[in-house]
């Protein structure tokens, strides 16, 4: 009955079998995987990744990965290949090709046409006795791995043994193509990681007429038109070279207020003005200016440039508003 059954007792030994199957992978990483990665990154083309099966799709997965840490690649598949899409194959591309037994029939059709092309060709199987790999520039193998399927049939070992395999290639390429986090981004544009990477201060500051700004000997009647006037809830103070020398903001104003009960209009800002504001480059990541506010548990930043001239403002809205979480 199902209720007699230990499953998390299998999943257990599913893991073990699994993890220790990774230790057989290890044991096989040697010169040839050095060779491979070479190969890669000496590729003029793309790297194109094939497989039959479940194979497939750790190809698939394999292709996406290295898409987006900097080794264009996708997948194609051996059988749609066979009429007509090997055509997406071509003279400089490299091809890695994934059987676990290493003698996939639809792959062993393209050989021909890899070999006219001098495609270099990457295996990935079990062992280097079929005939796949003995055909293969490198052929690197996963090892004698047990299948975690208590059949022995459905590939699940080998499975997770070449996916992680795939992420070793991809992970040791990054590294050699001093691949960053900005190169990272320019692959992964949409959604809340591209905003953590893409936008900077600079895409999303107030700058030109929607930069409030006044002088020192402003008075605080005019300064308040110009807090009002720009919405941004604070204004800066500059000086003749737009140097930044403090800032006044409506949260100022009511602590003026209470502090005095009133004050005169004709006050300059200079001497109610904060000086030595929160200040941000423009180069700095918006989601870098989040954790800041945050962390100084304000709700804005002055932009300045090197020479400290005022060149934008930045608010907790602003970040809120563009989805930088």
């Amino acid at each position: 009955m199902p209720n007699q059954i230990d499953f998390q007792k299998i999943a257990l030994e599913t893991l073990r079998i699994e993890e220790q199957a990774l230790q057989v992978l290890a044991t096989q990483i040697d010169e040839r995987f050095s060779q491979a990665c070479e190969i890669i990154l000496q590729c003029k083309g793309r790297l194109v990744i094939t497989g039959m099966g479940k194979s497939g799709h750790i190809g698939r997965k394999m292709a996406a990965t290295f898409a987006s840490t900097g080794t264009p690649s996708f997948f194609m598949h051996p059988g749609e290949a066979g009429h007509g899409d090997l055509g997406m194959l071509v003279r400089g591309d490299v091809l890695i090709a994934i059987s676990n037994s290493g003698k996939s029939d639809e792959i062993m059709m393209l050989m021909p046409l890899v070999k006219h092309l001098e495609v270099p060709l990457i295996t990935i199987s079990g062992d280097d006795r079929g005939p796949m790999p003995q055909s293969a520039d490198v052929a690197l193998t996963l090892g004698n791995i047990q299948e975690a399927c208590p059949l022995g049939l459905a590939p699940t070992s080998s499975t997770t043994a070449t996916l992680v395999l795939g992420d070793a290639l991809a992970v040791a390429l990054l590294d050699a193509r001093g691949f960053t986090a900005d190169d990272f981004a320019m692959s992964h544009p949409a959604g809340a990681l591209g905003k953590r990477l893409l936008l900077h201060v600079k895409h999303l500051m107030h700058t030109g007429d929607e930069l409030p700004k006044v002088r020192p000997d402003t008075p605080m009647n005019k300064v308040l038109y110009e807090i009002s006037n720009k919405r941004l809830g604070l204004t800066t103070i500059v000086d003749e070279d737009d140097k930044l020398l403090g800032i006044f903001t409506d949260g100022d104003l009511r602590r003026l207020i209470d502090k005095q009960q009133g004050f005169d209009v004709n006050l300059p800002v200079s001497t109610v003005m904060i000086e030595h504001p929160s200040t941000i480059s423009q180069q700095a990541r918006a989601v870098e200016a989040l954790e800041k506010m945050n962390e100084k548990k304000i709700n804005q930043f002055i932009v300045v440039d090197d020479a400290n001239k005022v060149i934008g403002v930045i608010s907790m809205h602003d970040l809120i508003q563009a989805g930088v979480n």
